[in-house]
């Protein structure tokens, strides 16, 4: 045995030795066997031949491993005289996912994502069975992305199910899909995945960078802990990166340039580099004819302005109600609070944050009695004993039901901070508050960019053909170019 070099968490350049006792000892001692109930060592002998077999209970596929093991025990020693290795990695191990390893480390790094190694006497290699079955559940609908029609698959926690989805709906051979491992104690499995002779190298070349200058002991929160380190430390609410669990969703950017990020343990796969406007549509607007998906995208608009503006504009004609229109007259407060408005406003944000997480933490049985609850005791009581004015909860309604509208669940968090801040701005400072609160959230926005790409594009820098394609949904026909903005090598796409 050759050791020796130290880097990270243990010694790596370990070479598998000839002497099988010695590699007994030393892949015990590193694995735990004894202590670590679900990892077992089976020795066996085929002819004369001593064997250890590796495996991880609950990786390990036992019919596979089983009809291996009795067909090694079927040879007869003359057909073993020499070269035992090569005899049985290219004839009498009747798998085709087999692999050589030379080192230690390399042989445990593959045991421990399920494979099955051989360690052969006398022999100074080993050989890996990628014979797993991953722990996982079948692709279902996304809940935060369901569409009336249309396909209803989903990504789900396990990375080759999640690469067969994609190629599904890509059957080139130009998609490519590269894999990393991040994390020197979680070694988890990450893909970066794009199309060969459409995106652009440049940020193919930045995205492998940055992850291959990740050095964490492990990623057990997956893709966000890998999306912090490729876009670096901010304290800008808005998502740099867009997520989506819809295979059909991640086929379509990845045609149109984009480079994605699959992680293993995560059915959110990151789809770089994005815009502000990537995080408003949806893929119901695509399966509805351009005329009613033009309709549904504008209402999805409104309600996202109406989540962002309409609370701060009201409390501003109401604490001023000279910039009230005649014609709006109606809006004022009728029953004012036993508290002033802004707080009131301020109560109810965190009440609706509240309610929305115990709805997420509360079990399904239980889920509509804290619904009941929330509505009698929270709405109605309050507003009956004096604590918030009627108006108030129906216009945080409204603005609500914009903020469940947007399709972006990390927009619709971001938005919900601008919102608030809008509030404290105009609630201290009045119509010029707000002024200073839009202006410091559109230079935010403006000076934000997502991996060198400005995040208000086509609207800043302006791009009219593809402004037309945001505000109006197109037929596909129509889209015959790929969008500029990912710098694609081919930008033809019919």
């Amino acid at each position: 045995m050759i050791a020796e070099k130290k880097t990270g968490y243990r010694q790596k350049e370990r070479l598998i030795g000839s002497h099988l006792d010695e590699n007994k000892a030393v892949l015990d001692d590193m694995l735990g066997i004894g202590v670590s109930f679900d990892i077992g060592v089976h020795d066996f002998s085929v002819g004369h031949t001593k064997v250890l077999l590796y495996y991880i209970n609950g990786f390990a596929d036992s019919a596979i491993i089983t009809q291996i093991l009795k067909d090694l025990n079927d040879l007869r020693e003359r057909e073993l005289q020499t070269n035992v290795f090569q005899h049985l990695y290219h004839k009498y191990i009747p798998y085709f996912q087999l692999t050589q390893v030379c080192k230690i480390d390399e042989f445990i790094d593959k045991l421990l994502v399920g494979q099955v190694g051989l360690v052969i006497d006398g022999e100074a290699k080993g050989i890996l069975i990628d014979a797993k079955i991953l722990p996982g559940r079948a692709p279902a609908e996304p809940d935060t992305e369901r569409v009336v029609r249309g396909a209803h698959d989903g990504y789900t926690e396990t990375l080759v199910v999640n690469t067969a989805l994609t190629r599904r709906r890509i059957r080139d051979e130009r998609l490519r899909f590269e894999i990393l491992q991040i994390g020197e104690r979680s070694k988890t499995d990450v893909a970066v995945a794009y199309l060969q002779d459409v995106a652009n190298p440049k940020l193919v070349d930045t995205i492998k960078e940055r992850l291959r200058n990740i050095h964490i002991d492990g990623i057990p929160m997956a893709e966000k802990t890998v999306e912090e380190f490729i876009i670096g430390k901010s304290w800008n609410p808005f998502p740099m990166v867009r997520y989506t669990e819809r295979p059909d969703v991640a086929a379509i950017h990845l045609l149109e340039g984009h480079v994605l990020v699959y992680v293993d343990t995560s059915p959110s796969v990151m789809i770089t580099p994005t815009t502000y406007f990537h995080h408003v549509q949806h893929a119901e607007e695509y399966r509805q004819t351009p005329v009613v998906g033009a309709y549904l995208r504008w209402v999805r608009f409104i309600g996202i302005i109406a989540s962002l503006i309409l609370l701060p504009l009201w409390l501003l004609l109401v604490l001023h109600p000279e910039l009230t229109p005649e014609s709006l007259d109606f809006i004022g407060v009728k029953q004012k609070g036993s508290i002033p408005l802004l707080f009131q406003f301020l109560l109810a944000e965190v009440g609706l944050d509240l309610m929305r997480m115990a709805a997420i933490h509360t079990p399904s049985p239980l889920a509509t009695a804290m619904g009941l609850v929330a509505a009698i005791l929270v709405g109605q009581v309050a507003i009956q004993v004096g604590l918030f004015s009627p108006e108030v909860i129906l216009y945080l309604s409204l603005a609500a039901i914009g903020t469940f509208a947007t399709p972006s669940y990390e927009l619709s968090l971001a938005n919900r901070i601008v919102r608030i801040f809008l509030l404290i701005m105009v609630g201290l400072f009045g119509l010029v508050g707000l002024m200073i609160g839009f202006g410091a959230v559109l230079l935010l926005l403006t000076c934000t960019r997502s991996l060198n790409t400005p995040y208000l594009w086509p609207l800043i820098p302006f791009n009219y053909k593809a402004i037309k394609g945001i505000f109006i949904r197109l037929a596909v026909p129509a889209m015959n170019k790929r969008p500029s903005i990912v710098k694609s090598q081919n930008t033809q796409r019919q």
